[in-house]
């Protein structure tokens, strides 16, 4: 559970502001609690058995006018609440979705992360505010009621002390095994989440194969393991009202028992009633609340969250020997790739076979190559979108194998041929790989790319954008400048330009190359290959690499491809050698297969 604390240590501390306003209206809340037992004692004592009807008459209006003042306490607490509980649950629906998207760019689809992200999250949002409510009450009711009771005598609030610390003490006792019982409801309840929904995607499957009966018997195993744990759950229940019978209940007959004693004390009969108020309407229900509060919302707030945090939380850091490669190599390449074999599926042709290829920092490379001959593979391989059969790929001395999503986004930005626009502000769009970036400098980029009046004319950085309404050369261009503003180092186009016009293509280009860092373009205009230091041609039995007057004089396939492409189309080959591409025999890239 130290995940757990340390979270919501750092969340209190962030919300501090909030948490000062809300145990500010607290105290007044608190304030009928605090006064209630003494009031009503001023008013017996020194009114209605001192037979001054109006004094006591009086003591009540003040109790009357705290009730007010903790009524509106109470009304403000409760609105301040939510500047403390919202902004929780919006970081934990961060966590919960960036979890979920690493594990599927890592090829770790995990159908329970449904489950997390519509119950699991609403029951830590649900039950955090519980316990804030709960541990308040607490706190400023159990306070009111003990200076409350210090001020009429110090040896009754001694006699209720000691029942109330002892139903504490075995509610405290007890809490291990609610938290192993509740942990147990969660992972049950995930693993019926798993098993809903590999019934639900199969379903036509299991209709067609006549299996729905299986099935059927298969989920009602799941739905009776949870209903078991549930009724376990369910048996604590009787732990709490032991705890609530000693700590609550047991302090009345202790003060009434010991009424004659205090007495003698010098206590008169409306100091015994104003403690046995503050028992009763002070310390009895801020016990059971509290009680009542952990035991039902606390354990599962607790259990719950933990279990989000280890699930679904990446790793910032590598660890482990990626760390320690990255840590051996102080200057390491841009991109690295050795002997990379990838193809779809066990008995397909490789589209890469013993791939070798240095890209240093600094590099502007474009990959050239007939239309289906493996360019956007490479480009995925190289972003860690694709994993391949062996091999090794590097991005700035991170293996990329078992790099973190989160971790890869510092280092490298792919923008592919559909770009990715979502519903939302341009400004939310434009700083999606870099929340933190402000408007002045999202102002400058786009004037350094030339967007600026794509920006305006699309209503500024407020503007709510809906990809339906966009055109698919607008989308592209906004892709771009999010890319350029990502902290990335390697920028990697792939046909990020395909649906802008050959100026504007050329304009964005220009722009990427004069960017600190590498670029690696997949081309699919020639003009691309005139603008690049090097030029990756992949042609279906090697690669070859060099610059484009060098490929020009060097490779016949660079030629025909050049041709095509001034002609206005590129060819489509499919030829049964198509995987056989190993790198150039020159340059810093090599051939390593026959």
């Amino acid at each position: 559970m130290t995940t757990v604390g340390a979270l919501l240590r750092a969340t209190l501390w962030e919300r501090r502001a909030g948490l000062a306003r809300l145990a500010a209206w607290s105290a007044a809340e608190a304030l009928p609690a605090a006064l209630t037992g003494l009031l009503t004692a001023r008013a017996v004592d020194a009114g209605f058995l001192a037979g001054r009807p109006a004094v006591g008459l009086l003591w009540l209006g003040l109790l009357g006018a705290a009730v007010l003042v903790g009524a509106v306490g109470t009304n403000r607490a409760y609105a301040c609440l939510g500047d403390v509980v919202e902004p929780f649950r919006d970081d934990l629906l961060r966590r919960v979705v960036a979890g979920a998207l690493a594990g599927a760019a890592d090829g770790r689809v995990d159908d329970a992360a449904v489950g997390r992200l519509t119950h699991q999250v609403e029951i830590v949002r649900d039950t955090w505010a519980g316990l804030l409510t709960v541990v308040r009450g607490f706190l400023f009711a159990a306070c009111a009621a003990i200076i409350g009771l210090c001020s009429l005598a110090a040896p009754v609030a001694l006699l209720v002390a000691v029942p109330v610390l002892a139903g504490l003490g075995l509610f405290a006792l007890a809490v291990p095994a609610m938290i192993a019982r509740q942990r147990e409801y969660v992972h049950t309840d995930e693993r019926l989440t798993r098993a809903a929904v590999t019934a639900i995607t199969g379903h036509r499957d299991v209709a067609a194969g006549g299996t729905g009966d299986q099935v059927t018997r298969w989920l009602g195993r799941q739905v009776d393991a949870q209903a078991r744990v549930e009724r376990r759950l369910a048996t604590m229940a009787v732990t709490r009202g032991l705890s609530l019978a000693v700590g609550g209940w047991l302090p009345v007959p202790v003060v009434l028992l010991a009424t004659p004693w205090l007495v003698r004390q010098g206590l008169g009969p409306g100091a015994v009633l104003g403690a046995l108020v503050y028992v009763v309407r002070g310390v009895q229900p801020a016990l059971h609340t509290l009680v009542q509060g952990v035991a039902a919302g606390g354990l599962r707030f607790t259990v719950t969250l933990d279990r989000l945090l280890s699930s679904c939380v990446p790793t910032s850091e590598p660890t482990g020997p990626a760390r320690a490669r990255r840590a051996g190599r102080p200057d390491p390449p841009a991109l690295c790739l050795r002997g990379v074999t990838f193809r779809y599926g066990p008995h397909a042709d490789p589209v890469l076979d013993g791939f070798d290829l240095d890209v240093p920092d600094g590099d502007h490379l474009v990959v050239v190559g007939a239309s289906g001959i493996g360019k956007s593979t490479l480009a995925a391989l190289i972003a860690g979108v694709l994993r391949p059969q062996s091999g090794t790929v590097e991005v700035a001395g991170l293996p990329v194998a078992g790099a973190a999503a989160a971790e890869l986004a510092r280092h490298r930005v792919l923008i592919p041929q559909e770009a990715y626009v979502f519903t939302g502000s341009l400004r939310d769009n434009l700083r999606y790989l870099r929340p933190d970036l402000a408007d002045p400098e999202i102002v400058r980029a786009a004037a350094r790319l030339g967007l600026s009046d794509l920006v305006d004319r699309l209503g500024g950085l407020a503007a709510t954008l809906r990809p339906a309404g966009l055109s698919a050369g607008e989308r592209q261009q906004l892709a771009l400048l999010r890319a350029w503003l990502s902290p990335a180092a390697l920028v990697i186009l792939d046909e990020a330009t395909c649906h802008l016009d050959p100026a504007t293509e050329a304009r964005l280009e220009t722009a990427f190359a004069e960017r600190a860092g590498t670029l690696v373009v997949i081309a699919h205009r020639v003009s691309s290959a005139l603008r690049a230091r090097r030029v990756l041609l992949l042609d279906g039995h090697r690669a070859l690499l060099d610059s484009h007057p060098g490929l020009l004089a060097r490779s016949a396939a660079y030629r025909e491809l050049v041709g095509y492409w001034e002609g206005g189309t590129e060819p489509v080959r499919s030829s049964p050698t198509r995987g056989r591409s190993a790198p150039l025999p020159t340059g810093s890239a090599r051939r390593t297969s026959p």
